[in-house]
C-alpha cells in the first residue's frame, strides 16, 4: 500500500466510523465513507484485547496483503476502515481473504 493510501490519524478513524456505513463479516468489520479526493484510503485497526503487538502486527500485515491484492474491487473515492475481530487470530489466510471478498461484494 502506498503512503497516500493509508489513514493514520485518530480523528479520521473516528469520523469515518461515526458518520460512515459499515458491513460485517465473520472476521472483519469494514466502515466506509465517500471522500472528496480521487483515490481510496484504507485504515486497519486491531484491538489490544487480541494479543501482543507481535500478533496485532501480523494480523495487520495479513490484512494489508489482502487489500493490496483486491484493491481494485473496492468502490472508488472512498475511505475504508477495516477492523479485525479477535476470532481472526487462528484463522488461515484463505479464509480471511474469502471473508473480505464477501464483504466487498455485499457493498
Amino acid at each position: 500500500m502506498k503512503k497516500y493510501e493509508i489513514i493514520k490519524e485518530h480523528k479520521d478513524f473516528d469520523n469515518i466510523i461515526n458518520t460512515g456505513k459499515y458491513n460485517k463479516g465473520s472476521y472483519f468489520v469494514i466502515y466506509y465513507r465517500n471522500n472528496n479526493i480521487n483515490r481510496n484510503r484504507f485504515g486497519i485497526a486491531v484491538s489490544k484485547k487480541t494479543g501482543t503487538a507481535v500478533i496485532r502486527n501480523r494480523l495487520k500485515r495479513v490484512t494489508r496483503e489482502i487489500l493490496n491484492k483486491y484493491k481494485n474491487m473496492f468502490k472508488n473515492n472512498y475511505d475504508y476502515i477495516i477492523i479485525v475481530k479477535r476470532n481472526a487470530l487462528n484463522t488461515s489466510f484463505n479464509v480471511l481473504e474469502d471473508d473480505i471478498l464477501n464483504i466487498i461484494k455485499g457493498d
